[in-house]
């Protein structure tokens, strides 16, 4: 699939067969054989051209990760608690494009900081700045 994925555009066994050769030896025929099984599981579609076919992933990578990842989650009896160990994992790169997804899920309106500040022990909460362009009151009405 990674080699689909990345033309991005139908490819024919040849040119599958043409990538993976600069990496090591494979056979024709294993290749056919990988695109073939991946189409009956659905994974790519393909379009006879001439004598060959041309395969064409079905979904994107982005897609099949997040199938993955909604799959493991909803296998949790605990959805919260695995939840909090998967981005106990991550790394710093990944919490920030998981802040940046979740920001581009809740719009516009909903503008974060990148980075918290943390406060000190016994220090205020600083006071929420009303949007200059809102109606809302200092009270939220």
């Amino acid at each position: 699939m990674t080699r689909v994925w990345k033309w991005n555009r139908p490819v024919t066994v040849r040119e599958v067969l043409e990538d993976l050769q600069q990496e090591r030896s494979i056979a024709y025929t294993t290749v056919m054989t990988v695109l073939d099984n991946l189409h009956q599981k659905g994974w790519v579609r393909r379009e006879a051209e001439g004598r060959a076919y041309r395969y064409e992933a079905v979904s994107t990578r982005a897609a099949y990760a997040a199938a993955l990842m909604n799959d493991a989650w909803s296998q949790s009896d605990n959805p919260a608690a695995a939840l909090v160990a998967f981005f106990g994992m991550m790394s710093e790169e990944q919490r920030q494009a998981l802040s940046d997804a979740v920001r581009m899920v809740q719009g516009p309106e909903t503008v974060e900081p990148s980075e918290p500040r943390q406060r000190e022990a016994g220090q205020e909460e600083p006071a929420q700045e009303q949007n200059p362009g809102s109606a809302e009151g200092a009270d939220g009405r």
